[in-house]
């Protein structure tokens, strides 16, 4: 993950150090205590936002130079993490491992990949456990505002539905925003939104 490592080697945090604005809108969703897992989870900033909820937090990713910083920003913050380097195309995710599984636009993936990306979190999650997805739909190729430039990494609300059609679904929203987030995420986005929870 060369390209990672390059993206996310200048001082700044590529897309920022505050959480994305979808995850902390649930934040109501969470347990009080227990396990999370932040997937391709970056420089940190969502990892470090759900350790600071009291949430036990995985952070992994493929970027060593990612993880550095989320080390720092963990740090500066003042809380903990476990940090994990992997390739998710061949990570094992577990299974009934997570209370909570946070997947912030984790668009590198191509179809086959995804598949097998979307299959990990829904076998890792507890029953009961809820997953919390934001991605870009295919209106985002005319933003050009971050994401990823391959129209099949992108999300519909179709094809949410049924990828996560075993879960209880809690919310599916398409829309378009603002976003904030550091120079990799800036201006007028089209975004689609998951909240499910695994049948307890």
């Amino acid at each position: 993950m060369n390209r990672w490592n390059e993206r996310y080697a200048g001082e700044d945090f590529l897309f920022g150090t505050a959480p994305n604005a979808f995850l902390r809108a649930q934040q109501h969703r969470l347990p009080a205590r227990g396990s999370a897992l932040a997937v391709a989870d970056g420089e940190g900033r969502n990892g470090v936002w759900l350790a600071a909820q009291g949430l036990d937090v995985l952070a992994v990713d493929a970027s060593d130079v990612g993880l550095a910083k989320s080390r720092r920003l963990a740090a500066d913050r003042g809380v903990t993490l476990t940090w994990e380097l992997a390739d998710l195309a061949r990570w094992d995710f577990g299974r009934e491992r997570f209370d909570v599984i946070a997947a912030i636009f984790i668009q590198f993936a191509d179809p086959a990949l995804r598949s097998r990306i979307f299959a990990g979190m829904k076998a890792a999650l507890k029953p009961g456990g809820v997953l919390l997805l934001q991605g870009y739909r295919p209106e985002q190729l005319e933003y050009r505002t971050g994401g990823p430039s391959e129209p099949d990494h992108l999300y519909t609300e179709p094809m949410l539905r049924e990828a996560f059609g075993d879960l209880h679904i809690e919310h599916l929203a398409s829309y378009d925003a603002e976003l904030d987030e550091g120079a990799g995420h800036r201006g007028m986005s089209a975004l689609v939104d998951l909240v499910a929870r695994k049948p307890g």
